[in-house]
Formats: structure tokens, sequence, C-alpha cells
């Protein structure tokens, strides 16, 4: 079964669009509570899992006070739950964010694909049934294309759109039309993704006109007074901007994609640590003359973090995880160390041979090339060698699970505790 999202812009009218906040506001509410309880539980030694958080649930429904409650469709409230377990087991209760009524935009799932009907009315407009909700209509810019699983409705800026996840019948191959034609990809600030093959795939998402004009957008906002109407009209434009940039650096990531899983039955990636990779250095302290800092560098660091999260290094490895499905390509993921110090003809490592950004000489044998591509050659080959040694049962591509040593094992622990009294409702919030 082959699985595969559709996107569509939503026609709401206002009464719906009104409706569909609520909903959303809803389920920001039950997983800020759910998450504060479930932390609660913890500092008492308990565990309250999504079991008993949705029994309570439904008994918080009826309860005077909480209507808005049982205004919202049920199973959107449960996904709600459910999905605050996984991401409670994926990385921790303490580490799982809040959402923010102003950070965090409104979304909400409907998991049963069997009470979602979609009907096409004419070439460019459908209609979708949903539960409580009703009929919808969205704009048709490509059919469904399989049997309809979920739905997700979210609101991004001024506009609402409804996401559909799809069995399209579709099933991997099991060898690629172009074998033996593996590729590393080097991924780079200059140039975004160079190839072993010496091909360069790079765009500019936003001109130096743009720039600047973001850089007035930002300013108009910090001069606005919080809570205020102009606040509010100032952050929609900024919004709506980096909106336009996003949708640029996703149209760059699928055709990129597209690319390399048609012409490569194996692709090789560096493991970059982004988050790690992005931190700000701060500034030394200059012993001589107090109050002033050492020029350590910070503002370069800076401009290198900016350029870094610009470019979408993430967004372009997802993309080709998704296109790999339906070409059998082999998504390989091997340690970044020493690949741009490395010499691809000898093997020496030298840092002194990467003389600039764009070009390597080896100190040892001579050998010129792009540093880019010399480094993305020395991927390939990392690449090839762990896949010579991955284990026969591992599906390559495959990715690999997160650490979950221990869940299974302290999940019982905490289970065969006490729980609290009769599930206490938390303090200044409904009990769930």
């Amino acid at each position: 079964m082959m699985l595969t999202g559709r996107k569509y812009l939503l026609d709401l009218t206002p009464g719906q669009a009104a409706f569909a906040e609520r909903i959303g506001g809803a389920c920001r509410a039950v997983w800020n509570t759910a998450l504060e309880q479930r932390r609660t539980y913890r500092r008492r030694g308990a565990f309250i899992g999504y079991h008993e958080q949705a029994r309570q649930l439904a008994q918080a429904k009826s309860e005077p006070g909480l209507e808005w409650l049982a205004e919202a469709p049920g199973h959107c409230l449960q996904q709600t739950l459910i999905d605050l377990d996984q991401a409670c087991a994926m990385y921790g209760t303490w580490k799982v964010r809040w959402k923010s009524k102003m950070r965090t935009r409104p979304s909400f799932r409907f998991p049963e694909g069997g009470k979602i009907a979609v009907e096409r009315l004419n070439r460019r407009w459908a209609r979708a049934r949903l539960p409580k909700l009703g009929w919808v209509r969205f704009r048709w810019t490509r059919p469904l294309g399989g049997a309809v699983k979920n739905a997700i409705v979210m609101r991004e800026g001024q506009r609402w759109y409804i996401s559909f996840l799809v069995d399209d019948g579709e099933q991997t191959p099991a060898r690629h039309a172009k074998p033996d034609s593996g590729v590393g990809v080097d991924r780079g600030v200059v140039k975004i993704v160079t190839t072993s093959e010496g091909r360069f795939h790079h765009r500019v998402f936003a001109t130096d006109r743009e720039v600047e004009h973001a850089a007035t957008l930002q300013r108009d906002l910090a001069r606005t007074r919080k809570g205020s109407t102009r606040r509010r009209r100032a952050a929609r434009r900024v919004g709506a901007f980096a909106a336009r940039i996003r949708r640029r650096r996703a149209d760059f990531a699928a055709k990129t994609a597209h690319v390399l899983t048609r012409d490569h039955d194996m692709i090789v990636f560096e493991a970059l640590k982004t988050t790690n990779m992005t931190k700000g250095v701060a500034p030394r302290p200059d012993p001589d003359q107090p109050g002033a800092f050492l020029p350590n560098g910070a503002a370069a660091k800076s401009g290198l973090n900016r350029a870094i999260l610009d470019k979408g290094w993430r967004r372009i490895e997802l993309a080709v995880r998704s296109k790999a499905r339906y070409t059998g390509t082999c998504v390989i993921i091997v340690d970044p160390a020493y690949t741009s110090q490395t010499c691809n003809v000898c093997k020496v490592v030298d840092r002194k041979s990467r003389e600039s950004q764009a070009v390597f000489r080896c100190t040892c044998c001579g050998h010129t090339e792009h540093a880019d591509v010399n480094a993305a050659k020395n991927i390939l080959t990392a690449g090839r060698a762990e896949l010579a040694t991955a284990r026969p049962a591992a599906r390559a591509g495959a990715r690999k699970p997160r650490n979950r040593v221990g869940r299974k094992v302290n999940r019982q622990a905490t289970a065969a505790q006490d729980p609290p009294t009769a599930s206490p409702g938390l303090a200044g919030i409904p009990r769930l």
C-alpha cells in the first residue's frame, strides 16, 4: 500500500471558517491540557496514557461550561490525544512543546476516511463532506488518484487548505529503471545541491529587492504595539511574504528530487545536523576593555546560519525519500566527517587541500577539482561501502527508527505504581 498526500485550497464560507477556527481552538486546548496532565502525573511518579485521557475527555463533554468540547468533532479531539501520545513516546513528555494561539496555526484531522465523501463539481471545483463541517468546496488542481484514508484541515495565513491522505494503489519497483547509477549529493550554501557527476542544482529563493522588502516588513512589525490592529496587519504581510518563499523552496525540492530519483538507483546524503550547525556563537568579553567584546566572528556566523536555513537541506532529503518510493531508489545517509578534506583519488586527508570554497587541490597527488564535486564523490564512496556492509534484513533506503529503548519497561514500571486518587482535575484547567 502506497500512501501519498494531496493538498487543495479550500473555499470556506464565513460560517464554516469561524467553525473551523473553533475546532482548531478546541484541539489546541485539549493538547495543552492533556500535556499538562501528563507532566503532573510524571511529577507524582505516575503515568497516564491515551486511553485514560480519552475516557476523561468523553466525560468532560457533558460537564457544564465545556459545551465547546461537544461542539467539535469527537474524532478530531481523539486524534489530538493520539498525536500527543505519539509525540511523548517519541521525544519525551518534557520535550513536547505547547501549542500557542498566536504562533500555532489551527489544524485538525479527520482520521476515518469512510466518513469523508469527495465529489467533482466541474473542471475547477470539487467538494468534500466532513463530519459536522458539512460540504466544503475546494479547488480541483489535480485528481485524488486513490481512496481517501483521512483528511487534515489547516489554515496558513488567511487561507484554509485541506490535505487528503490517499492510497494510490502503486507499489515500489523491485529494481530501478537505471541500475548501477548511484550518485553522491553534497549540500552547500553557494550551490544548494552538487552531485558526484558534476551537476549543480541551485535556485535563488529571494532576490535582493525582495530581501530589502522583507527587512522593511520586519521593521514595520517591530514598530507596532502588541495587540493592536496595525500589528496584526503587519504580521499578515510578513507571513504572506514568508509563505511565498516557502512555496518556492518546496517547489525547488520537489523538482530536484524528481530529477535525482529518475536518473539514479542510489542516492547518498550526508547526515547533516542543521540544528547543531546553526547554533549561535556567543561573543567573548575583552579582558583589557571592560564592557567590550572580542571579534570572534559572531556576525559572520549569524549570516551563515541564515544561509543554511534558507536552503532547505532537510526538505530536499525528505522530498527525495518520498519520490524514491515510486522509482525504487535507495537512499543512504553517511557520516559527513572529512568528506570535504579527503582527496577522492589518493584518499589523503588534509584540510589544506581545500584552498577555497570552490577549489580543491590535493597537497599529495596534485589532483584538482571543484571542492563540492570532490566531496560528493567521497560521499558516494562512503555510501557504497555502507551498502555493502548493510544488514540483509534491512530494506535499503528505509529510515532508521528512533531510539525507544526502555520505553516498554518504563511504561510497565510506572503502570505498576499506584495512580493518583480518582483522576483529580488539574488546578485551573478542565479534567481530561
